[in-house]
Formats: structure tokens, C-alpha cells, sequence
């Protein structure tokens, strides 16, 4: 199973990266639809798509407006966009309003339900909320073959209230936004920095972290260093666009 980074920024596209999009196109699954979205169309090959919304910032959701492009000519039955209700109607409200996009793509709206767990296909979905300005929800994915969370926009902190969530899982995606040194920002704002992701990679026993969601006003290999950080969690990695890992 690979699960390729299509986009790894936040807030905004860089020279180096698009905004937050993962996909696992074995399973037709994508984890939020930001910029890089537009990559996932040379990877389809399930006649369904299923899209899980972290939150509804435009970072994470601008994407579904390429819809129309991806698709096309492309053998796609069913298209379903997962996440708060109060977010997809906000979506629709808003980015789809008839102003701004007329035409909209064959997208299937679905609101999670409150027992915070969806079975698909031989495997599991399943979120909790997490601490972000207006709300966010952190996933984790739980198949034969593997176990994956997906946390983003949040702060990370020792006591953070997802760790139970995301323990033993074998690959832990995280944002971090900003490397140590930026903690008032990070948590003014909804976000990480390197050291609280390291700290909590150890409590929750993860096999392996996979950094993203890196600020955008630098754009060089290295936003973060996770060598700084080994002596707390050494299998730890930052993602760039088109990187594909083994799951």
C-alpha cells in the first residue's frame, strides 16, 4: 500500500510545495484536499473516491473545486467528501456559491455521523475533534495491512487529547507548522512546533512520524530539522511533495 504526499504547506502554494493533500489510491482515499489535489488525477484507480476533510480552510479545500478537471474522462462512479457538517455546508455555501463556482462537481456531501467511526471496505475510519481555531477533526485509518492517523490543523503538547487516539499506529502524519522557538505563534494560531510532535510520537508509541504542513514563507528543503529532535523520537521525517511511502 502507498500513500503518496501531494501537497505538504499550509496556508498558501510555495515554489516547493502545494497545500495539504494526501491519497491512498489502493483504497481511492484522500486526506484533505488542498492544492496538491490536482496530482491525485495520474493516481486514480477506484471507481470511488472518498475525501476526508480535516476542516474547512481554504488550504484544505480549495481542492475540491478541480474536481471537474480530475474527473475528466476518468472511470469515477462515486465521489464522497467526508467531514463536519457545519463544514461542508459552509463549502457548499460559500466556495460553491453560484458566483464564485456555478458548475460543481458530481461530489456526494457526507456528513460524519457521532459515533466517529465509518467502516469502509476491509478497513476502518475513524476522527476525533482536535484544537484548532473554528474546530478540526484528526483521522486515523485502520486496515489489515496497516494503521495510519492523519492530524492536522492542531497544537501539539505533551497532554494533547489525541493521544490515546493515535497509539501504535504504524505511520503518524502530523503538521508542523513552525520548527521550536515559534510556541506563542503556534499557539495563537493552531499549530506545531518540532518538540510537543516529537513528545507526542513517544507517548502514543507510533511506529514511525511523517512531518507536514510546513509554513509556507519558507520554502526550502529543511523547514524543520527532525535531527534536533532524535534523541526524543528517531524515526521521525519531513515529507515533500510527490514523496511516496510504503504503508
Amino acid at each position: 500500500m502507498k500513500l503518496h504526499f501531494l501537497g505538504t504547506a499550509g496556508y498558501h502554494p510555495n515554489q516547493r510545495r502545494q497545500t495539504t493533500c494526501v491519497m491512498i489510491p489502493e483504497l481511492g482515499i484522500i486526506l484533505d484536499a488542498g492544492t496538491g489535489i490536482y496530482r491525485a488525477r495520474d493516481l486514480i484507480q477506484t471507481s470511488e473516491l472518498h475525501v476526508f476533510l480535516s476542516h474547512a480552510h481554504l488550504d484544505h479545500c480549495i481542492g475540491l473545486t478541480y474536481f471537474l478537471d480530475i474527473l475528466f474522462e476518468k472511470d469515477v462512479a462515486s465521489l464522497k467528501v467526508y467531514g463536519q457538517r457545519t463544514k461542508l455546508e459552509a463549502i457548499q455555501k460559500n466556495l460553491f456559491a453560484p458566483d464564485l463556482f456555478p458548475v460543481v462537481p458530481p461530489i456526494e456531501w457526507t456528513p460524519l455521523a457521532s459515533n466517529f467511526s465509518l467502516s469502509l471496505g476491509a478497513g476502518c475510519v475513524s476522527w476525533t475533534e482536535l484544537c484548532h481555531p473554528g474546530g478540526a477533526l484528526g483521522y486515523r485509518l485502520d486496515w489489515p495491512e496497516f494503521s495510519l492517523a492523519f492530524i492536522t490543523d492542531t497544537t501539539a503538547s505533551q497532554d494533547a487529547g489525541y493521544i490515546d487516539f493515535i497509539r501504535d499506529v504504524d505511520v503518524l502524519i502530523h503538521e508542523c507548522n513552525f520548527p521550536d522557538g515559534y510556541e506563542n505563534l503556534a499557539l495563537k494560531t493552531g499549530h506545531s512546533c518540532l518538540t510537543p510532535v516529537a513528545q507526542i510520537s513517544r507517548a502514543a508509541n507510533v511506529g514511525r512520524t511523517v512531518l507536514t504542513h510546513f509554513n509556507a514563507l519558507d520554502d526550502s528543503p529543511l523547514p524543520v530539522n527532525p535531527q534536533v529532535v532524535h534523541e526524543i523520537f528517531a524515526s521521525i521525517s519531513l515529507a515533500e511533495d510527490q514523496l511516496v511511502i510504503e504503508v
